[in-house]
């Protein structure tokens, strides 16, 4: 039995391994459309299908009227993954210029699995504190973090000013911090994560999800959700 491949899938495949082996400079501007329809003899809405998807996973960007160019090379952070330092300290100490920008506090409504994280009860406070982080000018990543009230009874004044969680936590005295049950996975943004990431649908994110601790009392200080922009990011597991 022949299986027939989708001539689409093919092309995809073949200008993604061109692009991936460096065949084309940064900036230059990719064949046309025309020039695609005839090598693989098919017709142009097929090619500009293609065109479409290596748009949307981030790859090249079109001029109207002009054609299709392959996109600038993105500049990356080796991010530890490990660690009791926050995102901040990490920005700093790789001397990355970091701008933090506080996109919200909110209190939420009850949500059993955040509510068990925090160790808090049906009738307490949780709010959502969210930070949009940039390097170069560039949205880099959303960082969202759940406080019980209960623990920190201004969250509700503090929240929308605050840019560093953990530069929070020492004002009550927490010095040293400790993650649990941390969870890697891997998504694609939303409408509303697209616009504050400035990213294309099919642009995969990673996923960091875990809770926060007081290594000395062993309080839970948050749950945290990060969305990282996989381009923008090279990932350290371990320190060692």
């Amino acid at each position: 039995m022949v299986i027939s491949i989708d001539k689409e899938l093919i092309i995809l495949d073949e200008l993604m391994q061109q692009i991936i082996a460096k065949k084309f400079n940064y900036g230059e501007k990719l064949p046309s459309e025309n020039e695609l329809a005839d090598k693989y003899r098919v017709p142009r809405t097929t090619i500009r299908r293609t065109f479409s998807k290596l748009e949307e996973r981030g790859f090249i960007y079109s001029q109207r009227g002009v054609g299709r160019y392959l996109k600038g090379e993105s500049f990356q952070v080796q991010l530890n993954l490990t660690g009791k330092t926050s995102f901040t300290e990490k920005m700093k100490q790789s001397g990355h210029p970091l701008i933090t920008r506080n996109i919200g506090c909110r209190k939420i409504e009850y949500d059993s699995q955040i509510y068990e994280h925090l160790q808090a009860n049906e009738e307490d406070n949780v709010f959502k504190i969210g930070r949009l982080r940039y390097i170069q000018d560039e949205p880099i990543a959303i960082h969202t973090s759940y406080i019980n009230e209960k623990l920190f009874p201004n969250i509700a004044e503090d929240g929308s000013t605050i840019e560093s969680m953990f530069s929070y936590y020492r004002k009550f005295d927490y010095k040293v911090f400790t993650n649990k049950d941390s969870l890697l996975s891997v998504t694609f943004p939303t409408l509303a994560e697209q616009q504050l990431l400035s990213c294309k649908s099919m642009e995969p994110l990673i996923v960091i999800e875990s809770i926060c601790l007081d290594e000395e009392t062993d309080n839970v200080l948050e749950c945290t959700k990060v969305l990282y922009r996989s381009d923008k990011f090279k990932y350290k597991i371990s320190e060692r």
